[in-house]
């Protein structure tokens, strides 16, 4: 499934690749949030150079209702996302605020 190799959860026959198939899923989702950084980085080009323009705190509530609904949907705990998501976003508003000087 990721990094080159296709075996599904039920595939795995130990624990050791059970955690192999984990640490590379693992992998995939931190290059995934680089990536989203980079795009964090360039909406700094889009907004007008104030707090509540970073905070957008509309665009920050929609963000978290979509993830919970997203997660209910992949049956995972709308809760535990909601505040991953959550600690995330405040994580790259701070790092927009640096980047404009705010």
């Amino acid at each position: 499934m990721f990094e080159n190799n296709d075996r599904l959860p039920s595939e795995c026959t130990n624990i050791a690749e059970v955690r192999n198939e984990i640490d590379n899923i693992d992998k995939v989702i931190i290059r995934l949030l680089s990536v989203r950084f980079e795009y964090v980085k360039e909406v700094v080009k889009y907004k007008e150079k104030t707090a509540s323009s970073i905070e957008a705190s509309g665009r920050r509530n929609a963000a978290l209702s979509d993830r919970r609904k997203w997660a209910e949907e992949a049956g995972l705990s709308p809760d535990v996302i909601e505040e991953i998501y959550d600690r995330l976003i405040r994580y790259f508003i701070e790092e927009e605020k640096k980047i404009m000087n705010i």
